[in-house]
Order: structure tokens, then C-alpha cells, then sequence
């Protein structure tokens, strides 16, 4: 049988790890551990956990890496902006990706450009980095993991979230940047003013799902489902 070929090795300092937990078998590991081996089932749209090792210094993962891939910020740069078909495919791969997560009982919370790795040779997207990660529960979460720029506006004004809508808007987010290849907000905008202007090159329906994800209030998004049947 072949070896696994290339593998990526993130190595994390152990005076960073703010959270541990158990795995399956009563190991105490890192979160970020834990959560990657919870989603680490041979489902292709997540980076799998092939073992980790705990140094005296650090903690060492050892991750399955494609060939040939790019991530898939550099991959929009190196296009300008990605024509709506392969957007969309794409696109859905990121949110079947996130429906295994929710499956597993995990929140990703850091759902980016630089955060999916594309397999170039197959055009399979993997989502990566689960450094931000948690539990899925179904109530408010309280503390904020992730990037900024990528928050929702609930998090910002009343210092709390729920894990779908706050992934439908990391969601809407992302996919604004795949088809116009920009941040659909500036830094420090204010989220109540104006409107989101998009290309009229854009479909009416993206035009109307980015906008949709980006609703203000978080019961006004879709659920990951409607997502889906969009």
C-alpha cells in the first residue's frame, strides 16, 4: 500500500493552547485536537488528522496535504474574481464541509479564503485550520474566535452569536470574495449604513444569496439548508 504521500505538519507552542479536552479514548489533548479528530472521518472536504505528537514545547499535527494545492485566497487572486460556475462549485463544497462539521458536533468559526484548500488537480475543496474552533451548541456563545473583519454584526454590537447564522455570514462573506474577489465591507464600516452594491455582471440569484447571508438581523439568514436549495 502507498504512503500517504506529502503531509503538512502544524506545529502549535504549548504556552499557546488556551483549551484542552478528551478524545474518544480519554487522552487529554488540545481542542483543536480533539475537534480535528472528531471531523477527521474520510470525508473529503475536511483536512484529515493523520497523528499528533505532544513535545515537551509544543504540540505537533500531522495533516494530509494534496499535491498539488493552493488555498483558496491566492487561488481568487491569481484569477481576479472566480466566474460564477466555479464559484458555485466550489462554494457548495464549503458548505457540504460545514454541514459534516455541524454532523460532527463542530463549530469551525473561522471560515476564510486562506482557511480552504484547493486540490488542484481534482478541484476539491478542503477546509482547514480548526485552531478557532469549539462545540456546536444551540445556545448563544458569548466569547468570539475567528477573524474579525469576518464577524457578524451581533457579535459586534451585543457581544453575542449563534453558531449558524454567524456561519451563514462568514459564508456570505466568502462568497462575495470568490465572485468579486474583494471584502464586501472596509474595515471598521458601519454595518447599518447603506446598502451592499454588487457587479450587475453577477446573476440575480448570487446577487440575491450573498445578500440574503448578509441580512443584518441573524434570524433574517438562511439556514444552511436554504443555503443549499438556493
Amino acid at each position: 500500500m502507498a504512503g500517504p504521500g506529502r503531509v503538512a505538519i502544524k506545529r502549535v507552542p504549548r504556552n499557546r493552547i488556551w483549551h484542552w479536552s478528551e478524545l474518544p479514548d480519554g487522552t487529554s489533548a488540545p481542542l483543536e485536537v480533539v475537534l480535528q479528530d472528531k471531523v477527521s472521518t474520510g470525508f473529503p472536504g475536511v483536512v484529515q488528522l493523520l497523528e499528533w505528537l505532544e513535545l515537551p514545547s509544543d504540540i505537533v499535527m500531522v495533516l494530509e496535504r494534496p499535491e498539488q494545492s493552493q488555498d483558496l485566497l491566492h487561488f481568487i487572486r491569481a484569477r481576479g474574481f472566480l466566474r460564477e460556475e466555479v464559484a458555485r462549485q466550489l462554494f457548495r463544497q464549503v458548505l457540504e464541509a460545514v454541514r459534516h462539521c455541524t454532523s460532527c458536533g463542530v463549530l469551525h468559526r473561522d471560515i476564510k479564503p486562506e482557511n480552504i484548500l484547493v486540490d488542484l488537480a481534482t478541484g476539491q475543496a478542503k477546509l482547514i485550520d480548526f485552531g478557532c474552533g469549539t462545540y456546536l451548541q444551540e445556545t448563544a456563545y458569548t466569547h468570539f474566535a475567528g477573524t474579525p473583519s469576518y464577524s457578524p454584526p451581533e457579535w459586534t454590537r451585543f457581544g453575542w452569536y449563534h453558531g449558524e447564522p454567524a456561519t451563514i455570514w462568514s459564508l456570505g462573506i466568502l462568497l462575495h470574495e470568490m465572485v468579486c474577489g474583494k471584502m464586501p465591507f472596509r474595515r471598521g464600516w458601519n454595518f447599518s449604513w447603506g446598502q451592499l452594491s454588487l457587479p450587475q455582471r453577477l446573476s440575480p440569484e448570487c446577487q440575491n444569496l450573498i445578500g440574503w447571508c448578509l441580512s443584518m438581523h441573524p434570524l433574517a439568514r438562511p439556514s444552511l439548508e436554504e443555503v443549499f436549495c438556493h
